[in-house]
């Protein structure tokens, strides 16, 4: 996903109110799996080194510092902040239990890593989500509601763990930049 170029290039009429979304893959795709199987953190954990999607060492991913880093790049890029990932509240995933997600699923809710940007909030921490949410992707998806004055709300939704996903996004940022610094 490529969500800064998208709010520059499309949404340049509006104002962007708040970013909101699931932006770890990774983490995604534990708690999806920890869901539809019951099966522990550290078992999906294992799985998802396993099928290359979590790094030997995930901590980044896990304790949700690669999505507050997501969102302090958004915070100084779409709202002109002055922040480092440092500056956003974090909780990980990593205390998340298999009951956890029973009882959310039995209350019609999912638990997903959401990460949050608004001018007077930088948030990241695992939160109940509705199941007919757009919010609510599965897998290693990634999502992102942007909240606008005019457009409402855009829900940009795009694969987000995995080399050839980490190299298609980084690939696409440095054309986006590249494009840009040349005109």
């Amino acid at each position: 996903m490529h969500i800064i170029g998208f709010i520059r290039d499309s949404l340049t009429s509006c104002d962007i109110m708040g970013i909101e979304g699931v932006l770890n893959g990774t983490c995604n795709y534990i708690l999806t799996r920890m869901e539809e199987s019951g099966y522990s953190y550290a078992d999906v954990l294992e799985e998802a080194k396993e099928l290359g999607l979590a790094e030997s060492d995930p901590t980044y991913d896990v304790e949700g510092i690669d999505t507050a880093c997501k969102l302090a790049i958004l915070a100084c890029s779409i709202f002109g902040m002055d922040v480092t990932y440092k500056d956003v509240e974090t909780t990980g995933i990593t205390n998340i239990t298999p009951e956890a997600m029973t009882l959310a699923m039995e209350d019609g809710y999912t638990i997903k890593l959401i990460g949050e940007v608004r001018r007077e909030r930088l948030k990241v921490a695992p939160r109940l989500v509705p199941k007919d949410s757009p919010l609510n992707v599965r897998g290693s998806l990634n999502v992102a509601a942007i909240e606008t004055d005019i457009a409402k709300t855009i829900t940009l939704v795009g694969r987000g763990a995995g080399p050839m996903e980490t190299a298609s996004a980084v690939l696409s940022d440095i054309i986006w930049l590249s494009r840009r610094w040349n005109s």
